[in-house]
C-alpha cells in the first residue's frame, strides 16, 4: 500500500502501517547516528532533559555531507541500523515512534517496537544525493561537535521509505527471504 504520511507519527498511527508499506514522508523528523544516540541514552539514565523530545519523533540514520549552495542538505543517504540498536530500545520508550535507516534491527529494538507501538523505515542506500532534494530545510540541534553525526532537525516533503519491520514486528527482509524461496520451489 502507498502512503502519504506527516510527521509526527503518534503510536497509534504507528500501529496501523504494515510491512511492505511504501510510504512518503513529510514533516519533521530529527537525524541521530550513534554516537548522538549514546549521549541521549546517557542523559535519560541521569534524569537529565533531552535536546529533542522524543514523543511522537522519527529519527533518521544519517551523517549528511554539507550542503552545496542553495541547498538545505548534502548528500543523505540512510546508515546502517544495527549500529543503533544498543539505544533504540531506550528512545523507543521514550517516545521515538518512527526510525529510519537500512539494513536488519535487533530482537530487543523489535520487541520495544511491538511494545511501545514504533515502526522502522528503510530507505534506499546508495540514493543519498537523491534522498537529499526532499530536505527542506535542516538546522543542527544538538551535539554540533559531532560534525555530520550532529542531530539535526530536518523539514523533510514526500521522503520515500519503504516500512520494513512493522509494530507487530513483521519483517520485510524476513517475509521477502521467504517469498523468494517459495517462488523458486514451484
Amino acid at each position: 500500500m502507498e502512503r502519504h504520511v506527516t510527521t509526527p507519527i503518534t503510536r497509534e498511527m504507528a500501529r496501523t502501517f504494515r510491512c511492505g508499506d511504501s510510504v512518503y514522508l513529510s514533516g519533521v523528523i530529527y537525524t541521530a547516528r550513534d554516537a548522538a544516540h549514546k549521549r541521549l541514552c546517557e542523559l535519560a539514565a541521569q534524569n537529565k532533559p533531552l535536546p529533542l523530545d522524543l514523543k511522537d519523533a522519527t529519527i533518521y540514520y544519517v551523517g549528511p555531507t554539507p550542503a552545496r549552495e542553495g541547498q538545505a542538505i548534502g548528500s543523505a543517504g540512510p546508515t546502517t541500523s544495527y549500529r543503533m540498536d544498543a539505544y533504540s530500545p531506550t528512545l523507543i520508550a521514550l517516545g521515538e515512534t518512527g526510525m529510519i535507516g537500512k539494513g536488519k534491527r535487533g530482537p530487543e529494538v523489535i520487541e520495544a517496537m511491538k511494545e511501545h507501538g514504533a515502526v522502522y523505515f528503510g530507505a534506499i542506500g546508495g540514493a543519498g544525493a537523491l534522498l537529499s532534494g526532499c530536505v527542506k530545510k535542516a538546522e543542527v540541534i544538538a551535539y554540533e561537535d559531532l560534525g555530520a553525526e550532529a542531530i539535526r532537525r530536518l523539514e523533510v516533503e514526500n521522503l520515500p521509505v519503504v516500512v520494513v519491520i512493522d509494530s507487530e514486528g513483521n519483517n520485510l527482509y524476513e517475509q521477502g527471504r521467504r517469498n523468494y524461496l517459495a517462488a523458486r520451489e514451484k
